[in-house]
């Protein structure tokens, strides 16, 4: 998946890569160095890379080549960099332009302090967060309780073997496939949700949300209860605590003769009951 996003009239390329956006190292640069062209600011970029390598910086070494349209319509390999390592650079770059990223990542560093000295304050914008993109508080409240079983569960599955990202998604989809009959990439679809970076679980209804959070409830006490080990093992216990919210599902489905599985994007729907 390929697409563009325009930073004060520069276009700057991207593309989707390991689960998130990679983008060229080389728009950025001619857009906050005001370069005349792209064989500038390679150049730039060629000695600004040398410098971060002599300054013991990994962000070179985890930059990827990958293939961007060039300015002839031809795909051309070019170094591209995630966001965590876009910052990194925008932070090396002299340019009055980089500052407002500058002065932004400074306050993201000193919140980020405040929140782990007291992780209310953590909750508390994330509440802001979705109270600004119109969610009710009732809605809030059950997607924080979320958050905070999912971390649960991810905790165990990290100490007892699991990868992040790779493991992970295999083992949340076992969830997901035994308590809603979808992987959550079909889910999305079912959703309607294009782009790749959308968090499923910031769409889903009230019962939803209850139903997942009983699926990963159940997902962590069966694998402490079974001292489950490797992904095998904790491929099983994830299909049984999905297995407890599908049941849940079913029977409260046959009480009041309707799916709770919806279709529907929740923001939207609150939105159109309103």
């Amino acid at each position: 998946m390929k697409s563009l996003i325009v930073f004060q009239d520069k276009k700057i390329r991207r593309i989707w890569f390991n689960n998130e956006w990679y983008f060229s190292v080389v728009d950025i640069v001619t857009a906050l160095t005001e370069q005349e062209d792209h064989l500038m600011a390679r150049k730039y970029w060629n000695k600004l890379s040398q410098r971060l390598n002599e300054e013991g910086s990994e962000v070179v070494t985890i930059c990827h080549q990958l293939k961007l349209p060039a300015t002839d319509g031809k795909m051309r390999l070019t170094d591209c960099a995630n966001t965590r390592s876009i910052f990194r650079i925008i932070q090396s770059i002299p340019s009055k332009k980089a500052e407002p990223f500058k002065m932004w990542l400074a306050q993201i560093g000193k919140e980020r302090i405040e929140e782990i000295e007291n992780p209310e304050l953590a909750q508390d914008r994330v509440k802001e967060y979705y109270k600004l993109k119109g969610y009710p508080k009732e809605w809030i409240d059950k997607r924080l309780r979320g958050i905070a079983i999912r971390q649960d569960l991810t905790n165990e599955w990290k100490n007892r073997g699991a990868e992040e990202k790779r493991d992970f998604a295999i083992l949340t989809d076992e969830i997901s496939k035994a308590a809603f009959g979808k992987t959550v990439g079909e889910y999305k679809k079912f959703k309607d949700l294009a782009k790749p970076n959308q968090n499923l679980r910031d769409y889903m209804t009230d019962w939803e949300l209850i139903l997942n959070m009983v699926g990963e409830k159940a997902t962590t006490d069966i694998t402490i209860a079974k001292n489950a080990q490797g992904v095998p093992e904790l491929k099983e216990t994830a299909k049984e605590g999905g297995n407890i919210a599908k049941n849940t599902r079913k029977e409260l489905e046959q009480k009041i003769g309707k799916s709770l599985i919806s279709s529907e994007n929740y923001l939207q729907l609150t939105k159109k009951n309103s």
